[in-house]
């Protein structure tokens, strides 16, 4: 029998994960098959020991379970811990162990894959909830001269800025942003959702900017669609983000690292 994983969200219909992790599987030999579980608001915990006691080796979490995730997790990976988040569940004999990939995805969308210079630059992360929390570490490590965490509500930046614990970080309201001007402008927020992107100033992308949205579609998200209007030399959404994390989960469970140039190639067409 094939080993067995899964992605665990709510709503999870859309979710392209399976596509991918069986791609991953074929190009690599592994004989594991991987599902979608729709999580149930009310009991996510139950779900996943349901799936371990059918045979489950290891699950992908995604909205609105990263948290629940991480209180879920007997032992939590450092990353894992910094994030506050859980993206990944890896099934032990000694327990559960929790880890976040988010962060790595994001780093080797842009650095190895786009080729985005990090090092000496100016980001501007938009939102300070989990998406935006599972990604800064990882982002710091790159080099950046400064790192701006910009929400609508102020002190949830001001928040997730003191967690970080860097001078190279400050946290804002969006409506403080004027006169400032960034390299990069991350979008961690779910804003896209109701067609909408954050209250940014038009000008703050620097000239040569680039934009990119940690959300993605099968057309231009609405921040994609910013990024282009505002001048961005490249206007990007997560879908390479998308692989590079499911990658490093992949890695987790069977050990082996699949080549994701070929898999984002197949999910563009």
């Amino acid at each position: 029998m094939s080993d067995r994983y899964a992605v665990i969200g709510n709503p999870i219909e859309h979710s392209r994960s399976p596509e991918i992790h069986t791609l991953f599987a074929s190009q690599t030999g592994q004989d594991m098959e991987y599902e979608r579980i729709p999580g149930s608001l009310d009991d996510f915990a139950s779900d996943v020991r349901r799936f371990i006691a059918e045979g489950g080796r290891g699950l992908n979490v995604t909205v609105p379970f990263k948290e629940q995730a991480f209180t879920l997790a007997d032992e939590r990976t450092e990353r894992a811990q910094r994030a506050g988040a859980v993206n990944t569940l890896v099934f032990e004999d000694q327990g559960i162990r929790g880890d976040n990939t988010d962060g790595v995805g994001l780093v080797r969308d842009l650095g190895c894959n786009h080729r985005f210079a990090f090092a000496g630059s100016r980001i501007l992360l938009l939102g300070a909830g989990g998406a935006s929390r599972g990604v800064l570490f990882p982002l710091l490590e790159e080099g950046p001269a400064a790192l701006v965490i910009a929400n609508r509500t102020a002190h949830k930046a001001h928040a997730l800025a003191a967690l970080a614990d860097d001078p190279r970080v400050n946290g804002c309201g969006l409506d403080t942003l004027a006169g400032q001007h960034f390299d990069l402008i991350i979008n961690g927020t779910a804003a896209g959702l109701a067609g909408g992107v954050p209250a940014i100033p038009d000008d703050c992308l620097a000239g040569g900017g680039w934009t990119y949205d940690m959300m993605y579609g099968r057309k231009p998200t609405t921040f994609v669609r910013w990024g282009r209007a505002h001048g961005a030399v490249r206007a990007l959404d997560g879908l390479g983000m998308l692989v590079e994390q499911a990658a490093e989960s992949f890695f987790l469970w069977r050990g082996v690292m699949p080549d994701t140039d070929p898999v984002i190639d197949t999910l563009l067409r």
